[in-house]
Parts: C-alpha cells; sequence; structure tokens
C-alpha cells in the first residue's frame, strides 16, 4: 500500500515556484542577464533569499567555484545570517541566506556576492538560464540571523 500524495490542483505561478523561469523565445545557449529576482520586500522583519542555479552541463564545477566565491564574502557582512550553498543535482544548485531585516539583505546585495551575480559574462558562460532570486520572509527560524 502507497500514501502517494495526490497532484496539486493549485495552478503554479513560476514567480512564486522554485526554479529557472524559461523564456520560451529565448534559445538556452543565447545570453542572459546573470539574474531574475521575484517577490516583494513586504513588512520590515527577519527576510532571507533563495536563489536557484541551472548550470550549463559541463559547468558544473564552475558554479561550485562560483558559489564558493559568493561564500567568501560573507564573513565580512555583519547582516547575513545563516547561508548555505546546495547541490540539488548535477546541474541544480541553490543557496538559502537569512538576514535580520531588509536593509541587511540590501547591503548583502550591494556586496560582493551581488557584484558576482552581476558579472554577465561569467554567468553567460556557466549558468543555463539566470539565476532566480526568490525574495521571501522567514516566519520561524532556529538561528541567529545577523546583527
Amino acid at each position: 500500500m502507497t500514501n502517494a500524495t495526490p497532484p496539486s490542483t493549485r495552478p503554479e505561478d513560476l514567480a512564486t515556484v522554485p526554479g529557472p523561469i524559461p523564456d520560451p523565445e529565448q534559445p538556452s545557449n543565447a545570453p542572459h542577464r546573470g539574474v531574475v529576482v521575484t517577490g516583494k520586500n513586504g513588512e520590515d522583519g527577519h527576510k532571507a533569499f533563495y536563489i536557484h542555479i541551472e548550470a550549463k552541463r559541463g559547468k558544473e564545477d564552475e558554479v561550485v567555484q562560483m558559489l564558493r566565491d559568493i561564500y567568501d564574502c560573507v564573513p565580512d557582512e555583519p547582516a547575513t545570517g545563516p547561508w548555505f550553498g546546495v547541490r540539488y543535482s548535477p546541474t541544480t544548485f541553490g543557496i538559502f541566506e537569512a538576514f535580520p531585516n531588509i536593509a541587511g539583505r540590501d547591503a548583502h546585495v550591494a556586496g560582493g556576492g551581488g557584484d558576482i551575480f552581476r558579472d554577465n559574462p561569467r554567468m553567460n558562460a556557466i549558468l543555463a538560464s539566470p539565476a532566480h532570486v526568490y525574495r521571501v520572509d522567514v516566519l520561524f527560524n532556529k538561528a541567529t540571523i545577523g546583527k
């Protein structure tokens, strides 16, 4: 006997469901801007980013290096709390990072990690599609989220 979860009857909104936002007009090898950002800042409070990253086949090691380069910027950011670089599959990666408030999240974007995502030639060389950055609210946590 299986306890399969029934399929959702809710239509999915590509702006809120984790994953890349495909552009049907753009071939996968065409240049793209490095990131697509969705979500709103909303009320102040604990904030986070979830970033979905798809590597081009054969560029997985370069994406791991990109994550390492971004992580190297994080220790110098007082408002960046927990930071996780993860791998879901050979070509699918993600970042989850949390902040005490909108100002802390904005400071992170203005810093070195943001500079890496703004390097469009590098992003075009290693990513199959723009990294999808989701602005999210932290509802509950068991961690220190920045200062």
